[in-house]
């Protein structure tokens, strides 16, 4: 535990160390010394981890498959492990629970080194200080906020008391040994919420790259997702509208200009990851292949989104809007590769030594923008029962998504997918069965619809982001695990990951439960070679509501 929390905490001590002697001027090392606002600004820096998690929520959510071809293998234990919820003992990917919990907590030390340093100022030297102190308190809020979506369960009021939470480092360390505890999710919540407030008054625009820093618009985009993971539905939709503005449809993503860029090599790709893009919110490069184990490289195929989950729930799947392949994408694919992709993770490779062929994989990913952030206010107004209001946002959403938008209604939407039947693993539809903590109204019911509207869209509009798993977790879907053949035929189904399984909360780090830190709990192994769900009368595994 201290390996992980307590030594990332002391990388950057030396940064709130000032003197005024001559000899104690002349760091030994490399740590930084703070002593303006600017060297605040110059380790905020590292304040946002250099890891994403994406690529493993995609691999543990329902947009993967088993793909069983000679041709297509794994790219690493790593990807196996996280396709089949093991408890991943590889390290070696950036994504790995490893590198994630250490990549997060590293952060959080650059964010506490700051927060300490300007706290010790006087109230007039604050003052000076102000936008640093906003964005160290949002980084630390996101960033356990990131930790909490990978390692511990959906939050729900009445329950959160007695979830493991995760510890929330305030201040940089100066020993070694210091005990930490998890807490409750309550409590983490509660954390996190606090340094929201207190960072989001302060933060600014004042930043040469502004949309890789927390500015307004993006700190409140986070607010929203804060507030709509908590059940906070007015909270949610204050800070909503305050990006949004009286017309929205004019902050989203200029679908029209991405649609017509070839879909080869990263053209799609930069465009949409573009700091240009007015619908960027804050954006986020971090070390990582999961631009070439998700995009279209021959490399990772054995676990993939492919044909099936395209054609029947994603991106050429039929919604109320009409076909989802008349949306503004290519859908990416050949017969080589078991792959259906949405061109926006970028794969980027930097050679440290380009004769050894030694470098660094890169992607990039939009952590926040308003598209996302237009279907997560128009979630908060279904929860709110304002269902008029979540379909206008819909409609906005498809104006500038879909080539021929059909112009929706709740009762469209309703008889659409009163209309189809509910997923199983072997007759897959986009309509899966909900049972969320939180009261929802019964199955065929107009607001159960709006939700299943919201859900589609958003798995679409967030493919290969990793949000998918938040969705998965917050309203208690069941997903399973499926093996196809060459040619796409579901051959079996080997495993559910049902509403309660442990598995949902991925386990933390062994060396950091071996060093003494609560691990999450576990009851249920996998079988991974079993048709456990065979064809005739399958069904979904009963549920607790």
């Amino acid at each position: 535990m201290n390996k992980y929390i307590g030594l990332s905490l002391m990388v950057v001590i030396g940064a709130v160390t000032a003197s005024c002697d001559d000899w104690l001027d002349k760091m030994p090392d490399n740590r930084m010394e703070l002593r303006t606002p600017e060297d605040i600004s110059d380790l905020l820096v590292s304040a946002y981890s250099e890891t994403n998690p994406a690529y493993l929520l995609e691999m543990y959510s329902d947009n993967a498959d088993q793909c069983d071809n000679t041709g297509w293998g794994e790219a690493n234990r790593f990807q196996r492990q996280a396709f089949f919820w093991d408890d991943i003992t590889e390290t070696s990917e950036s994504e790995s629970p490893q590198n994630l919990w250490n990549g997060y907590y590293t952060a959080i030390a650059s964010c506490n080194a700051s927060i300490e340093y300007i706290d010790g100022l006087s109230a007039a030297e604050k003052e000076e200080y102000k936008a640093q102190l906003g964005e160290a308190l949002l980084c630390r809020a996101y960033n356990m906020f990131v930790l909490s979506t990978i390692f511990c369960n959906a939050f729900d009021p009445s329950t959160a008391d007695n979830e493991l939470g995760l510890p929330y480092p305030s201040r940089t360390e100066t020993v070694v040994g210091v005990t930490y505890e998890r807490g409750t999710l309550a409590e983490l919540y509660q954390r996190i919420e606090n340094d929201l407030l207190r960072g989001l008054p302060l933060v600014s625009n004042s930043y040469g790259q502004p949309k890789f820093h927390f500015t307004p618009d993006a700190a409140k985009a986070f607010a929203t997702r804060f507030y709509l993971y908590s059940q906070q539905y007015d909270k949610a939709l204050q800070y909503a509208n305050e990006v949004l503005g009286t017309n929205p449809s004019a902050k989203l993503r200029d679908w029209d200009a991405y649609g017509a860029l070839d879909a080869n090599g990263n053209v799609q790709c930069e465009a949409f990851l573009s700091s240009k893009e007015r619908s960027n919110l804050l954006l986020q490069v971090v070390y990582s292949e999961w631009g070439a184990i998700g995009g279209p490289y021959m490399y990772g195929d054995k676990y993939a989104h492919g044909k099936r989950i395209s054609s029947d729930e994603t991106m050429q799947s039929m919604g109320p809007w009409g076909k989802s392949s008349m949306f503004k994408y290519t859908v990416w694919y050949n017969n080589s590769l078991s792959k259906y992709c949405f061109r926006k993770p970028i794969y980027s490779f930097v050679y440290s030594d380009a004769e050894a062929g030694i470098g660094s994989a890169y992607c990039e990913y939009s952590v926040f923008n308003t598209d996302m952030l237009l279907l997560e206010r128009a979630e908060a107004y279904a929860l709110s029962g304002n269902l008029e209001a979540a379909v206008q946002d819909i409609n906005t959403e498809l104006k500038a998504f879909h080539q021929n938008p059909a112009h929706l209604t709740v009762e469209s939407i309703k008889n659409f997918y009163n209309s189809i039947e509910y997923y199983t693993p072997w007759a897959a539809t986009p309509k899966k069965h909900l049972h969320p903590r939180f009261t929802i109204d019964r199955e065929g019911s107009e607001q159960e619809a709006v939700l299943q509207c919201i859900l589609h869209l958003r798995r679409i509009l967030t493919l290969h982001d990793g949000i998918r798993m938040q969705d998965i977790k917050r309203y208690g879907i069941v997903i399973y695990r499926r093996v196809m053949n060459s040619n796409y035929d579901i051959v079996k189904v080997t495993d559910s990951l049902t509403v309660d399984d442990p598995r949902r909360a991925i386990q933390i780090p062994q060396d950091v439960i071996s060093a003494g830190l609560t691990g999450n709990i576990r009851t249920t192994n996998n079988n991974q070679s079993e048709n456990i769900f065979p064809y005739s009368g399958s069904s979904e595994p009963k549920v607790n509501n």
